[in-house]
Parts: structure tokens; sequence; C-alpha cells
């Protein structure tokens, strides 16, 4: 049983932002597609996660504190005698392990050791459990999800799950004996009311809202969209189209990410939005979907 959805960090969405609307720096565009990458590996794993029958507690994207420290799990499976905790990788191409750290066989640049990670996040969340009573054991592994990921020189007792290897891992957790009580759902309630919304440690490249392109950027590929009358919007590169209503909402919601200080008004969301010619469908738009505070010209939403 799913007890959360995946969605995206605030961190990926404003980045994702940024990165239509302006030139982001080398580094700051490969952290943002690395982001990307992990996202879509993250969502492949769970396709198969929902797929299991067996009596689970399945919680995805959990990051929690102890001791001041931040730690996260891509997926978190409670059953009944052991919880299961798992670092997705999304890496593509050829890897080597040598003297405990990871390195690309193409470039020989070093990568952060996901083995590494798990270690860390397991070495705060089996104290935090006991902290809270439970003695449950856990037992993590680092799973590969690209179908084209080869990792060379591995330890062979490494936890490591090989891309060939995921529908064996189902399998086997299929295979668990498990049965669940309110003493399992009331650990997970928990775990889940201590979710840490968003890190401490985001990477935001700065910017300023003068030096943004503005317009509706399309939910499939974020390339920028066309207006076809008062009614509909299409996107210039895969030809999606949507509602005028709908894209201007999305387009409020990033606004207020990137600008959670700015107020909502119909002068801002018309400038934001660009291609929407007219003013007062933007108004009617807002009014239909929005609390009004003020009037006329010092008239905003919330």
């Amino acid at each position: 049983m799913f007890l959360n959805s995946r969605m995206e960090s605030k961190e990926l969405l404003r980045l994702r932002s940024l990165n239509t609307r302006m030139i982001l720096a080398p580094n700051d565009k490969k952290y943002y597609f690395n982001l990307e990458k992990g996202f879509e590996g993250e969502k492949e794993f769970d396709q198969l996660t929902q797929k299991l029958q067996n009596d689970f507690f399945i919680i995805n994207d959990l990051r929690l504190e102890f001791n001041n420290s931040e730690f996260q799990f891509d997926t978190l499976i409670i059953a009944q005698e052991t919880i299961y905790p798992f670092e997705v990788k999304n890496h593509e191409g050829d890897y080597y392990y040598e003297s405990g750290n990871f390195y690309s066989l193409l470039t020989k640049d070093e990568v952060k050791n996901p083995l590494d990670q798990l270690k860390r996040s397991k070495s705060l969340f089996c104290p935090l459990l006991k902290k809270m009573g439970i003695t449950a054991p856990v037992e993590g592994f680092v799973t590969f999800v690209n179908p084209v990921f080869t990792l060379y020189q591995a330890p062979i007792n490494a936890p490591i799950i090989y891309p060939t290897q995921l529908k064996s891992l189902m399998n086997k957790l299929e295979q668990i004996p498990s049965k669940l009580n309110v003493h399992h759902k009331r650990l997970a309630d928990q775990l889940i009311s201590m979710h840490l919304y968003e890190s401490r440690y985001t990477r935001i490249p700065s910017y300023r809202y003068e030096q943004l392109k503005k317009g509706v950027i399309c939910p499939i590929c974020f390339s920028f969209m066309m207006s076809f009358g008062d009614k509909k919007l299409v996107c210039k590169k895969c030809l999606f189209e949507e509602s005028v209503d709908s894209g201007v909402m999305r387009s409020v919601k990033e606004f207020v990410l990137l600008f959670p200080d700015r107020k909502i008004t119909t002068i801002s969301v018309h400038d934001w939005c660009g291609v929407i010619k007219s003013a007062k469908v933007i108004r009617r738009i807002l009014m239909q979907n929005y609390t009004s505070i003020g009037a006329r010209q010092h008239r905003y939403f919330e």
C-alpha cells in the first residue's frame, strides 16, 4: 500500500522553471539534469513496487532529521518484521568500483558513492527508530534501475540491486511473510509526520524577476506555449494542448513558487503569463479560483 504519492521537490520545480526562463550556469544545469534523471528513475521504481501484492506499507521520498542531520530514502518499505530502505539510482553507462569509490569508465571522474549514502542514512535512521521504541531490523539496498547501467568490480556482497535483478527483487519481496497491524500503521504515520518537505541544502542559483523570460511553460516538455484566442494554449515544441484556464493556474503556482513574497494580482499574472493578451481573461480566472482581497487597483488574490 502506497501511503504517499511521489512529487517533485520544490528544488526540482524551481530549477525546471529557471532552466526554461533563463540560462543556467553549466554546473547548475548539470545539477538540474541530474535531479530530473533521478526523479525519472524513482518513478520507474514506483511502477514496480506499486504492483506488489504483499502486505506492505510503502513510503516514497522520505526525508528525515536526526541529531541535526538530514537524511533521505527514495523508497521505504515497512514489512512485518523488517524495514527496507531503497536508494534508487538512474545512472546510465559504464562505471567501476575501486578502493571504495565509484568512477565513470568513460570520463574516469569520481561520482558520489551511493553505498556511502545508504550507509549514512541507515546510521541515522536506526538510532531514530530506537528513540521511537522500534527495534525492527533495517535492510537497505542501492537499486540501479537504468537498463543500460553496468558496474564493474563491485564487492559481491554489497547491497546492490542491478537492473537485471529488479524482477527477482520484486519476486523476493512478494515471498516475504508479512502481516501488518496497527503498530506498523502507527510507525508509518509517525515517519510521514516527521517528513521534511524541503531540505535546508537546496541549490538554487540567484535570479531576479526582470531577467526571467515570461510565458506559459508546457507541462510535458517544458517549452513555451502559444495562445490561440482566449481559450486554448498549444506548445510550440510538442504540440500539447490545454485550456487557457489550466495554463494560467499552473503559471500562478509557478509564480508563487519562485516569488513567494509577491502578491498575486491581475497585472502580475498577466505579465508573467506573457502570451495571454486579455487582462480580463486573467482576472476572470483569478476571481473563479482564488479569494479576492481589496478592490480595483488594490485588489490581490489568495
